[in-house]
């Protein structure tokens, strides 16, 4: 049999074996590594392991998920986030569908210290949707947004997303969190233009609740204030070049400790919870990467990626036609596996396609963070809308209703990256020259 062969039935293999349930990591290193060794040699397989399981739990680079991590795990169990949906619930809670529209502000606050989709949608499932309840809310919307609002935490720095797309990629991931700011400001404005009509159309859902006093409003501001100052500071020490990403993420996890102990909100029970649940997640993330490196190195000697590029850009159609068939490959990829693995298996293999057909690389990890979006909250493996299910025992098809308006504001903002590619590559061109 001839590599590209080797490498076709090697990828029928790891599906299968995604279908009997084994670990997502140890399958791709299981399919990376016999591949290698059938194309290659044994020894050249175990070296290829050994020292992509070496390089990836030593890589000073690959410590920047874990500090993000870190600093999102610490703000959470120190309850920054139920602070900030108070002060955004006081400043417009009484406008109509004003908690919901408050909850898409608390949450994209939170997302500037938090890069989980998963856990920024527990988190409010928690605080929002309780509270949405006690105004007589319909569960639609208040399960909906909330399951929805998570999903910025996929293009939002400091965005998990981005930071793997990054170091699969070799692209800088200071580039692509400057790149996610516009288009998430974007979508989370279109969150609340979809509620404001929704509400419009049916006032019932939401009614108004009551209203804050300026004392109250004013008495909330230092808690935003505090979170934005560690943003500036994560961000714009990237953007200025005073910081690197891994040294950013270093900066921001020290910064919220020492704004929650300082505000006695952190306790050294709620640290080591912190410690123990990012280490629980850096240890699943860096098996994932260790494996697609070792699947990506077996594919490469296979030339599946650049036999890949070469036929899409032949193609005699346009290239947004090709990127809509991508995407759809990201979709129904992500429908059967978990997305951020299936994102580790796919790239490696359309990237090149991508770069031949003349996207810019950094738009398109935008265009692939808004496409997890969208995966994250559709039906099977809809992560974001099980967490709400779970937290709040509400019948998940009564969430999917409510999803189902704000996936209008992701289609709509992939059309938008397309006509407009400067949304996304603006911020980037000003500060990396």
């Amino acid at each position: 049999m001839n590599e590209t062969t080797v490498g076709i039935i090697g990828i029928v293999i790891l599906l299968l074996l995604f279908s009997t349930g084994i670990e997502l990591s140890f399958a791709m290193i299981l399919v990376g590594f016999a591949g290698f060794a059938y194309t290659n040699s044994f020894d050249a397989a175990m070296n290829l392991l050994a020292r992509d399981l070496f390089e990836i739990t030593s890589s000073y680079g690959f410590a920047v998920f874990s500090l993000f991590m870190l600093m999102g795990q610490m703000a959470f169990n120190a309850g920054l986030a139920g602070r900030l949906y108070d002060a955004s619930h006081r400043w417009i809670g009484h406008i109509p569908g004003g908690l919901a529209m408050a909850t898409v502000v608390g949450a994209t606050a939170f997302k500037a210290i938090c890069g989980s989709s998963v856990a920024t949608s527990a988190i409010f499932a928690s605080l929002a949707v309780p509270q949405m309840d006690r105004y007589g809310y319909d569960k639609r919307l208040s399960t909906g947004i909330v399951a929805t609002v998570g999903t910025l935490g996929c293009i939002m720095p400091p965005s998990l997303v981005l930071i793997i797309f990054g170091l699969i990629t070799e692209q800088s991931i200071g580039r692509l969190f400057l790149a996610g700011i516009i288009p998430g400001l974007i979508i989370a404005a279109i969150f609340m233009i979809i509620i404001y009509g929704w509400v419009k159309i049916d006032p019932s859902i939401a009614p108004k609740s009551e209203r804050s006093t300026w004392k109250q409003r004013w008495s909330s501001v230092p808690e935003v204030f505090w979170t934005f100052l560690i943003f500036v500071m994560v961000i714009g020490g990237i953007m200025g070049g005073y910081f690197t990403p891994t040294e950013a993420g270093a900066a921001g996890a020290f910064g919220v400790l020492l704004l929650t102990a300082f505000k006695k909100q952190m306790t050294f029970k709620k640290y080591v919870t912190s410690m123990s649940e990012t280490l629980g997640s850096v240890a699943m993330i860096m098996l994932l990467l260790a494996g697609s490196a070792t699947l990506g190195k077996f594919i490469t000697v296979t030339n599946i990626p650049q036999m890949t590029a070469d036929w899409v850009v032949g193609l005699p159609v346009n290239r947004y036609i090709i990127l809509i068939f991508i995407m759809l490959i990201y979709q129904i990829g992500g429908s059967f596996i978990e997305d951020l693995a299936f994102l580790m298996l796919a790239t490696p293999i359309f990237f090149p396609a991508v770069v031949k057909l003349g996207f810019d690389p950094i738009w398109f990890g935008i265009f692939v963070g808004v496409n997890q979006m969208i995966g994250v909250v559709i039906p099977p493996m809809a992560i974001c809308v099980f967490v709400v299910k779970n937290v709040t025992k509400v019948p998940i098809w009564t969430i999917y209703k409510g999803v189902t308006p704000f996936l209008i504001s992701l289609v709509l903002c992939l059309v938008l990256l397309c006509l407009f590619p400067q949304i996304v590559l603006w911020l980037p061109a000003m500060f990396f020259k």
